[in-house]
């Protein structure tokens, strides 16, 4: 675009919005695209404008919604909408409630190339239906196109963002611990885990409790993999002692330890494992007595049907430590966002 004095612009096209106020009047005296004519020269000198801004013939340059609506297009993922640009930005908004997913290194890559900035929720983030996911838009009022074909490319072939949908699942609960199976205490894992549960597409296929006893355990897990279960969460047996069994049994029922122990507080001896698709848990105590625990922050991922992997979840132990506020806001808050 080029500047120009308003006497000489008639004609010309100009290239965005003329703000003006007056008479109680603020917004748009004259918009993007408009031809000058030789009746606007005045009505422009007396709003302030003596120059105005417009095309270049073969400048190679583009308009701030032009350059949104391409970073929209090249961005596109299921499960989001965003609308048309507004001040020059295009907004994603959520579709659905689930997990939103970003590449953060792709982010970084194309955040780097000029005037280009594109913002986002954290990775792994779990959102409602209307949730802001994203924000695409140039810093000056135009760029050039060759920016703007360098994001696209570098998105041909990669998804920068996707929302992944919570899928439902068949859940078994294992309780383990010979103080509740003979009946000297109540189990209190069994209703928080069914609360938290509730926020989740899921069926409940029930809650087996067991005695400190190596093969009961292990068949408790295998009975609900036989009867479908997509996600078994196992409590009781986690600590470190010699006695503590569950890790054990989950090995025996054939499951692929990723790890045992996050660098996450609390629940730092939290297990995760697969045998096959089928998500294997092992819950230490501290989800029973706190209102939020890295137990919180793995369901999300759990039902949007992606598999963890260590070197994933190292990434906890920056932002793994609750911060114990006296108002819980999680997940609005610095707690896991790996």
């Amino acid at each position: 675009m080029k500047k120009i004095n308003v006497e000489d612009a008639v004609g010309m096209t100009l290239c965005h919005d003329i703000t003006a106020m007056r008479d109680g009047f603020k917004g748009a005296a004259f918009k993007r695209g408009h031809v000058i004519t030789e009746n606007d020269i005045e009505e422009l000198l007396n709003i302030g404008k003596k120059h105005i801004f417009v095309w270049e013939e073969n400048a190679g340059e583009i308009h701030e919604d032009d350059c949104a609506l391409r970073m929209a297009k090249m961005t596109a993922f299921e499960n989001a909408s965003c609308g048309d640009p507004s001040e020059g930005k295009i907004i994603y908004k959520a579709d659905v409630k689930g997990m939103f997913r970003v590449d953060v290194d792709l982010l970084r890559e194309i955040d780097s190339i000029d005037d280009i900035t594109i913002s986002c929720i954290p990775d792994h983030y779990p959102v409602e239906p209307g949730a802001r996911l994203a924000s695409m838009r140039i810093v000056p009022l135009v760029t050039k196109e060759s920016n703007i074909i360098k994001a696209e490319k570098l998105c041909k072939d990669k998804a920068l963002f996707r929302l992944l949908p919570y899928r439902f699942t068949k859940v078994g609960i294992v309780i383990t611990g010979s103080e509740i199976y003979s009946g000297r205490i109540k189990d209190k894992f069994d209703p928080v885990a069914r609360k938290k549960l509730e926020y989740y597409p899921c069926e409940i296929l029930g809650t087996t409790i067991c005695d400190d006893d190596l093969d009961m355990i292990t068949k408790a897990i295998q009975d609900f993999i036989d009867q479908g279960a997509g996600l078994i969460i196992c409590s009781g047996g986690m600590s470190v002692d010699p006695d503590d069994l569950t890790p054990t049994a989950i090995r025996n029922a054939g499951a692929e330890i990723v790890t045992h122990g996050v660098p996450s507080q609390p629940g730092n001896m939290t297990l995760i494992s697969y045998k096959d698709d089928v998500a294997i848990l092992g819950i230490p105590g501290a989800a029973i007595s706190l209102p939020v625990t890295i137990f919180d922050a793995i369901l999300p991922q759990i039902f949007a049907g992606e598999k963890f992997t260590k070197k994933e979840l190292l990434k906890l132990g920056d932002g793994g430590l609750c911060q114990s506020c006296k108002v819980c806001h999680f997940p609005n808050c610095t707690f896991a966002k790996y």
